[in-house]
């Protein structure tokens, strides 16, 4: 028998480190080859780390939550396998400290080899009085338990010491902490006195990782990086939603139902035909602004995880139900967390929108390293003078933000005003 020391793949794309984001398995598990052992992130699109071998799992080597640098061990797995394959190192079994010492088989946090680990990994959350070692035994070893298994146990205020463990290996489990015998092992520190106020206190600690750590450091950089200035115009949409009504009563049962999204991505393709200034990328790095022909519109979506912007490809080669049907695949793989690392780079201008929940007004964050994006905000109907008359129109108000180092002011007013323009009169959506 052999240790397998299974090492941080080379992803590919020229990716040096990733981010765990979830462990599929746990110190005594059984795994077999090509089983998902993990869940890294990369810069958007998460991916799944297999096994490459049969064995049981003896270590975890990172913490969720940390950088991992592409050929750093992340697991060791118990193989009765000869051969090592390329990326693994194999150890004898005697070698192993985490045989020798099965208290070792939980590791502490491991820092990343790039020297990011100890800033991006969270700190592990206190352990509850009693837990890590035997009360007179200072060399007593700690329960076996993952750490999402160990912070739930804080939140619950549980002490894992007092908890039998259901796993073959001793490792508690989630559903050990479920178990109606769990309930006398809460901590029982003294009630704080009330002294006229509530004191306060947190409910619990939710590290920032995965998913909404990269939209908290793409926002941040896309802020600090680009000088925003968001303009906002109001739209007279009753004609363009009297279209789609009249479309959808149509078409519907044979091309699907359309919003008013395919349509915006209409008069977004001829605005930016005029305005390609919009239609764009700025390395600022370099100082160099690169303009697009071809519309590649991200569309900000919102997910379980956060935020993710798949990406329309070709938009003006599209025709309504085509976009459509493009918007609803993509949104739903979105959210799903099926959309691939193709699907959620490449954008050269950015759609997002609220729906019914969209306000009146928005600041758009623009999607770095692209120069523009354009938001929408909620259909309102309001009394409007029309020839003299007070009438009842559908309004919706335009809120979008462009980067002012490549974008002026005059240009983006003018673009804007092109795509009301082309949403206030529909039929010239339809006029090449």
């Amino acid at each position: 028998m052999t240790i397998q020391n299974i090492k941080m793949p080379d992803i590919g794309e020229g990716i040096a480190e990733v981010e765990l984001v979830a462990w599929r398995v746990a110190v005594g598990d059984q795994v077999t080859e090509d089983q998902i052992l993990a869940d890294v992130m990369t810069d958007k699109a998460t991916v799944e780390i297999p096994s490459h071998v049969h064995g049981t799992v003896i270590s975890l080597d990172a913490e969720v939550g940390q950088v991992v640098a592409v050929g750093t061990p992340i697991i060791h797995i118990k193989s009765a396998a000869t051969q090592v394959d390329q990326g693994q190192v194999a150890m004898p079994i005697e070698a192993s400290s985490a045989t020798k010492n099965p208290t070792t088989a939980d590791p502490s946090p491991q820092p990343s080899p790039t020297g990011r680990g100890s800033n991006t990994q969270p700190e592990s959350p206190p352990l509850p009085q009693g837990e890590g070692r035997a009360e007179g035994n200072p060399t007593a070893s700690r329960p076996l338990a993952a750490p999402a298994v160990r912070r739930r146990a804080v939140e619950l205020g549980l002490d894992l010491a007092q908890i039998k463990p259901s796993h073959d290996a001793g490792r508690i489990t989630h559903a050990d902490l479920e178990q109606p015998a769990t309930c006398s092992n809460k901590s029982s520190d003294p009630p704080r006195q009330n002294k006229g106020y509530t004191p306060l206190e947190a409910i619990k600690t939710i590290p920032v990782i995965g998913l909404r750590r990269k939209i908290a450091q793409k926002m941040q950089e896309a802020k600090r990086r680009i000088p925003h200035f968001t303009y906002v115009e109001e739209i007279d949409v009753t004609e363009l939603e009297h279209l789609r009504a009249q479309l959808n009563q149509q078409h519907a049962a044979t091309r699907g139902h359309l919003t008013l999204l395919p349509l915006l991505v209409r008069a977004l393709v001829l605005a930016v035909r005029e305005f390609p200034e919009v239609n764009a990328r700025y390395d600022d790095d370099a100082g160099i602004l690169t303009q697009y022909a071809a519309l590649h519109l991200g569309l900000a979506t919102q997910s379980d995880g956060g935020l993710m912007v798949p990406v329309i490809q070709h938009a003006e080669a599209l025709d309504l139900w085509a976009c459509a049907a493009e918007i609803s695949r993509l949104a739903q793989a979105a959210r799903s967390g099926k959309a691939t690392r193709e699907e959620l780079t490449g954008s050269t201008l950015t759609l997002t929108s609220l729906g019914a929940l969209g306000g009146i007004v928005s600041t758009p964050i623009i999607n770095h390293p692209e120069v523009a994006i354009v938001g929408t905000n909620r259909i309102v109907e309001r009394p409007m003078i029309l020839g003299g008359a007070v009438v009842a129109r559908k309004m919706m108000n335009l809120s979008s933000s462009f980067d002012h180092r490549v974008v002026d002011g005059m240009n983006a007013a003018r673009f804007i005003q092109r795509v009301r323009s082309f949403l206030e009169c529909p039929a010239t959506l339809f006029v090449d």
